[in-house]
């Protein structure tokens, strides 16, 4: 009807061109107000307006992979949403994590009696929402190093190849805690590990998987480092777990795999003591200050079903002062006759742990580890494949090698993201039976740790090494060693 130009009267002096023309021009204007005003509706007289404030439209759901992207977009942004904390029981916690691998001073063989999970993961917020107690999680970690070695950085630990570019780990835990904060009710939690990477040199345990290493000494390998049941009983004492299966050897600073240690590269106190064990372990809280450990496993790095295991006790104490300043760790650990098998070690751990304020820290641990009846690198009897003979006196076949070792960590934290650290390192293998030379060594590390978030650590780090009384690195033809490092752990 707006086309025709019928709604307006001919005009009675007029001529055509004029009303043509005013019949275009009324027309062009009608048009234009009728889409500036939003088209037929304005004009429209049986159809109702339109609100002032319409309903906005409901977003559609977000793809699994449109979630995980938002976790990360939000962690490194600082824009995730906070929650209040769940309350814990037994004494606060000494330190920030982050930027420190652990808020609380560590024991190994169980989680912390009294403290709630509060752990938020990439991988089961886009799956679920983390709304389940099963949680799916894991890391990766390139690493980096230049060395003035050039054939390897052994004895230094996780580094050992030179000058390369590697995957050190990749990991994926399936876990489940136990709820240790309430005194109600038996609970019951498990935890599964999928470990690949050059790593699993240090991590293998003789019977799972380890002709990798003991025949063909893979470059890189896969490992099922950490497989165990946790039940806890909330009535005996402040509480009580017992951890069924294979978990870490207990004591140590670094006993850890990479996200819960302080530096890139391990101590040489940690390169050459036990790692795993495979058996029984009952942790008591006795109260918030006192923490008892008594267990009975097949002996360190060695699954029950080879002809190496055999009942090895475990006995550890932890005190803590009621300021959380201080804390001291003891340990005896795979403790039986000693005599030599796959890594059968007895070992005599101690660890102190000392807070001076809210920013400085340091952390130390000193044990002595032997074997008996180690065989002669001169005798006829040969060692187990992943082992040395010790350097014995002339004319004996086998003799007694124990080895001492002791490291410090002094630690600053800079921001809730940074912390800078120095860690200085003695070990003294008196026989060579940890490292293949019969020496004393030093280390010294500094390092840096940088988080983007919480899911991204950089960890740059300077070291070096010397052996003290004969030629240890490069395979035999150096005295020292200079390492420039650094690891990246993206976790998911």
């Amino acid at each position: 009807m707006y086309s025709t130009g019928e709604m307006f009267p001919k005009p009675l002096h007029c001529n055509s061109n004029l009303r043509h023309d005013f019949r275009v021009s009324a027309s062009l204007l009608l048009l234009f107000t009728w889409l500036f005003l939003g088209g037929p509706y304005c004009f429209a007289q049986d159809e109702p307006a339109l609100p002032e404030s319409p309903s906005p439209q409901q977003a559609k759901p977000q793809s699994f992979l449109g979630k995980l992207i938002e976790f990360y977009r939000e962690d490194w942004h600082g824009t995730a949403p906070q929650s209040p904390a769940p309350p814990r029981r037994g004494l606060p916690s000494p330190l920030d994590s982050p930027p420190f691998p652990n808020s609380d001073w560590s024991y190994g063989g169980s989680p912390v009696i009294g403290e709630p999970d509060t752990n938020s993961y990439p991988l089961m917020t886009a799956w679920n929402g983390a709304k389940s107690r099963t949680k799916a999680y894991g890391w990766v970690e390139p690493t980096l190093n230049f060395s003035t070695s050039a054939n390897s950085n052994a004895p230094e630990a996780n580094d050992v190849y030179s000058n390369r570019f590697e995957m050190n780990q990749l990991i994926l835990y399936v876990e489940r805690l136990p709820d240790s904060v309430q005194r109600e009710h038996v609970d019951v939690g498990y935890h599964l590990t999928a470990f690949y990477g050059t790593d699993y040199k240090y991590t293998t345990d003789k019977g799972y998987f380890s002709s990798q290493l003991l025949v063909h000494n893979y470059q890189y390998g896969f490992d099922p480092v950490l497989e165990y049941i946790d039940i806890y009983f909330p009535r005996v004492a402040q509480g009580m777990n017992i951890r069924v299966g294979r978990f870490i050897s207990i004591p140590g600073i670094e006993a850890q795999l990479t996200p819960n240690n302080y530096m890139f590269s391990h101590s040489l106190l940690y390169a050459v003591d036990p790692f795993t064990d495979t058996g029984v372990l009952a942790t008591v809280k006795l109260s918030d200050q006192w923490l008892v450990q008594a267990g009975i496993t097949g002996g360190h790095d060695v699954a029950l079903w080879t002809s190496d295991a055999k009942p090895s006790a475990t006995a550890c104490v932890s005190y803590t002062t009621a300021s959380v300043n201080d804390n001291v760790y003891l340990c005896a650990n795979g403790i039986n006759d000693g005599k030599y098998a796959y890594n059968n070690l007895q070992q005599y751990d101690g660890t102190w742990y000392h807070k001076f304020s809210k920013t400085w820290h340091t952390a130390t641990e000193a044990y002595v580890m032997y074997q008996r009846d180690v065989p002669s690198t001169s005798g006829s009897i040969k060692p187990q494949a992943n082992n040395y003979g010790a350097t014995c006196q002339p004319g004996l076949q086998t003799c007694f090698a124990p080895e001492y070792a002791a490291t410090n960590y002094i630690l600053r934290q800079l921001s809730a993201h940074d912390f800078v650290g120095f860690r200085s390192d003695l070990l003294n293998d008196k026989k060579g039976q940890r490292t293949g030379v019969n020496t004393k060594y030093t280390e010294n590390t500094l390092m840096l740790s940088h988080w983007i978030g919480s899911t991204v650590q950089i960890r740059p780090e300077m070291r070096f090494d010397h052996a003290w009384d004969r030629k240890s690195y490069d395979r035999g033809t150096r005295n020292s060693q200079l390492t420039v490092a650094c690891d990246l752990i993206f976790h998911y």
